[in-house]
């Protein structure tokens, strides 16, 4: 029995997500998707580089894939995020690993398409396979979201499939939401934080 751990942002999903889940599925025996999901005591922290909610992006992924893959919120941060860095010394982030891996039996690897966080999962003993990066981000289907929101014409709806079309208009408030508001997210280590539960 094989695994297949994805870890992303999928915020939104698109269409190389799909292609990448779709992939995994070839080679796996089980697919394990985890959309990354920040919490503030018991409430989901979103923000306009995170701005689709977990309950979310299971719908886009459970419109195109049903049941046929694993959809959970095990990789979470719990606020303060300062605490899983540094990453390797802090003990949180080896509890972060074991969230992962929860329900996980037998062989399993992890996909990126990012060489740097491949080297991150392989000290993380996470068994990484490398794929090439797409060249469709969910950064740029954002923008051109907010772009739209803002009153321009954009062409996202070609980057995500049909079913997630509808999933997005239906959610349009949140992009209307956060397209005005100021990004408050920082980086720190080459990953995303929401500036909201950094510190606590």
């Amino acid at each position: 029995m094989i695994t297949a751990l994805y870890l992303a942002h999928l915020n939104p999903v698109t269409k190389a997500h799909i292609e990448i889940i779709s992939d995994l599925k070839k080679e796996a025996d089980i697919v394990k998707v985890m959309p990354v999901v920040f919490k503030y005591d018991d409430r989901e922290v979103n923000s306009k580089s995170f701005p689709f909610n977990f309950e979310s992006r299971k719908k886009m992924l459970e419109s195109v894939f049903g049941d046929s893959v694993q959809i959970t919120d095990d990789y979470a941060f719990f606020a303060p995020f300062k605490k899983y860095l540094p990453p390797l010394v802090r003990r949180r982030s080896w509890k972060l690993r074991k969230q992962i891996l929860n329900g996980v039996e037998g062989d399993y690897f992890s996909y990126t398409g990012d060489k740097t966080e491949g080297y991150m999962l392989k000290i993380y003993r996470l068994n990484p396979k490398i794929g090439e990066r797409k060249l469709l981000s969910a950064s740029s289907v954002k923008e051109k979201l907010y772009d739209e929101a803002l009153g321009g014409k954009s062409s996202w709806k070609d980057d995500v499939p049909e079913s997630i079309v509808k999933i997005i208009e239906d959610e349009w408030e949140t992009v209307e939401k956060f397209a005005k508001m100021e990004d408050q997210t920082t980086r720190i280590a080459g990953m995303k934080f929401p500036k909201e539960g950094y510190s606590k």
